[in-house]
């Protein structure tokens, strides 16, 4: 075609474009759209017209065009100014009635628990225990009565109850999985603790001292809760109502919402810490100090989560809540080729799991075997010497810890290091076989020898990430939650990249450059729905069926006490090891994401087929 058929034949368009690109509210299908064509055209002038001046003019608007693109790129800072301003709020206010449930919950139950202790004077006693009742008569008695919250120093004290503010928050929000039955439960004991001990120090002619004193830090720690428990209703509004949805998809969108209602929340669980464990303690600030400070806390909680919501959605919200785009319900993929954030690969852990539930129960029955086969035979105490099961809300939680520490047993480090490593190597083959198969990717090998040896990296890297838990100490919960996302990725990147360990670790710590906050956040989320799993053992019907057992079962009583101990305890390791493939494989999707943030290899392959297999007038271009 000469030039000035070309030109002549598409200058309408290229005028058309310019309009566009000179209007200040740019359609972004419509610039996609615009920059295909222009490059496009670009190629085709750069193969037949190197040298004119078409191939500069149309050089330059595609420029215009990319940097329109580009330009109205959020930054991270206006990504995250935009949650605070725009979608908290509106998710708020679409929420509006889960927050109102969430609040006549709680404070119907701070109503039960203050009647109940004005009817029976021993309910506080059986609320907040004797040992604290106890102890809050005699500081009572000394002149001292808010003595409990002097009690630590400020740092440890406020770091102690924000990391217990932070798992009673989340533990309410997870529990709305049980169709919201869970939240409602954690919110009606809370409220009917703090009606009792409200009540109590009223009993006392201490209700203003008291009423001072606890609100302080209690107005903003008692607001996330039921903000918590509105997070869970919303979540759980999605398993009970999911209208035209597949129940899955339904819960898929309604929990990614509710987490970022929990996300809102965590700085106000921060802060009431900080009150807690810095200020409550000086009872002798003056009365009327305390009470505006109360008053400031409940104006910010009003203002932001009642008043703001409302005065956004009678003006008109800037823009919709971003609900990520649920594929069919069968059949799902993964994509491995683009950028994710922490909702996102939250989901894809889930596609997996449900893929590959077969194979990952048959590892975690055979972990749950190989744990009960290597340990009690080889110890001399008797099984339910060792081990002891509460039947109580959260009793399972109470024991997990002698899973992986046990004064009893020397040779458990050991153990776990072997069992939890032959689940995470089939947890890490699993994604590896996948990515591989998506991306068109030849394995980096399949001989034995390739297996058994970076089976043998995996055992170095457990090891590692056991040492962790054997400090023992009151910074183990945070070693464990800032550092295992980096061990874990470290050992998948030894496995995808077959490298050794210093390399990897080099490796791992360049993905992790800028990243770090989207490992942590993955880790955090599913180590919350691991403590809900896991509190599966705590469930009447397990007891029940346990119970059922030893009675069609004929042994002594000795005897069937520890066949019941073992039991249980093959049941733990069972759902550890159903759980912790979760983690693992959020670990190996992370990489993909990660690697596309810092390499962008699916990017480069797709900017090198731009222009080509393209139509151009209807015709093939001539390559």
């Amino acid at each position: 075609m000469r030039e000035t058929s070309f030109i002549k034949q598409n200058k309408k368009k290229w005028k058309e474009f310019e309009q566009i690109l000179e209007q200040k509210e740019k359609d972004p299908d419509k610039l996609n759209d615009l920059f295909i064509q222009v490059t496009d055209d670009l190629s085709y002038s750069r193969t037949f017209y190197p040298n004119r001046s078409v191939r500069v003019y149309l050089n330059n608007l595609a420029q215009q065009i990319f940097y329109s693109i580009y330009k109205s790129k959020r930054s991270r800072v206006g990504r995250l100014s935009s949650f605070w301003t725009e979608e908290l709020p509106r998710l708020v206010h679409e929420s509006r009635s889960e927050f109102r449930l969430s609040f006549l919950i709680f404070f119907s139950a701070f109503a039960i628990g203050w009647f109940s202790s004005y009817m029976d004077p021993e309910f506080p006693r059986a609320i907040l225990g004797d040992s604290y009742v106890d102890m809050t008569i005699e500081n009572i008695e000394s002149g001292d009565p808010m003595a409990v919250y002097k009690q630590r120093g400020e740092f440890g004290m406020s770091l102690g109850i924000t990391g217990n503010n932070l798992f009673v928050a989340f533990l309410t929000f997870v529990l709305g999985v049980f169709f919201a039955v869970g939240s409602i439960g954690i919110m009606i004991s809370n409220g009917v603790m703090v009606g009792a001990f409200q009540f109590f120090f009223f009993e006392k002619g201490l209700f203003v001292e008291s009423f001072l004193t606890i609100w302080i830090h209690g107005t903003l720690e008692i607001s996330a809760i039921i903000i918590a428990g509105a997070a869970g209703l919303t979540m759980g509004r999605g398993l009970v109502f999911p209208g035209t949805l597949t129940r899955l998809q339904s819960f898929q969108i309604s929990a990614r919402r509710g987490m970022k209602i929990m996300v809102g929340i965590t700085p106000i669980i921060i802060m009431a810490g900080f009150i807690e464990g810095y200020l409550t303690r000086y009872t002798g600030t003056p009365d009327i100090v305390r009470f505006l400070f109360i008053m400031i806390c409940l104006v910010f909680v009003l203002g932001y989560f009642v008043v703001l919501p409302m005065i956004k959605a009678r003006k008109g919200f800037k823009s919709s809540i971003r609900d990520t785009k649920i594929p069919p319900d069968v059949n799902q993929v993964i994509d491995f080729t683009r950028v994710k954030t922490t909702g996102e690969v939250f989901t894809d852990v889930f596609i997996a799991f449900r893929k590959y539930l077969s194979p990952i129960s048959l590892v975690a029955l055979l972990a749950g075997v190989l744990f009960c086969i290597a340990v009690f035979p080889f110890v001399e105490e008797e099984a339910s010497d060792l081990y002891y099961f509460p039947a109580e809300i959260f009793g399972s939680l109470k024991v997990l810890k002698t899973f992986f520490l046990h004064d009893k047993i020397s040779f458990l480090p050991f153990v776990n290091v072997v069992v939890y490593t032959f689940v995470a190597f089939v947890s890490f083959t699993l994604i590896k076989k996948e990515a591989e198969d998506e991306l068109g990717i030849a394995s980096q090998g399949n001989s034995w020898s390739f297996y058994l040896v970076n089976l043998i990296k995996m055992l170095f890297g457990m090891g590692v990430w056991y040492l962790i838990l054997l400090t023992n100490d009151w910074y183990t919960n945070i070693l464990f939650l800032t550092v295992s996302p980096i061990i874990f990725l470290w050992m998948y990147v030894m496995y995808a990249e077959n490298i050794d360990p210093l390399n990897g670790i080099s490796r791992t710590f360049a993905l992790l450059q800028s990243n770090y906050g989207r490992a942590l956040g993955v880790f955090f989320i599913l180590a919350c729905v691991g403590v809900l799993f896991f509190s599966i053992m705590d469930t009447t019907v397990l007891w029940f069926y346990f119970e059922m057992i030893g009675w069609n079962m004929s042994m002594e009583q000795d005897r069937m006490d520890n066949f019941l101990v073992i039991l249980f305890a093959f049941t733990s390791v069972f759902v550890l090891s159903m759980i912790l493939p979760l983690v693992f494989k959020s670990t190996g999707l992370l990489y993909y994401t990660l690697l596309e943030i810092k390499e962008a290899p699916s990017l480069r392959e797709k900017i090198k087929t731009i222009g080509l297999n393209r139509k151009i007038q209807g015709l093939d271009r001539e390559i």
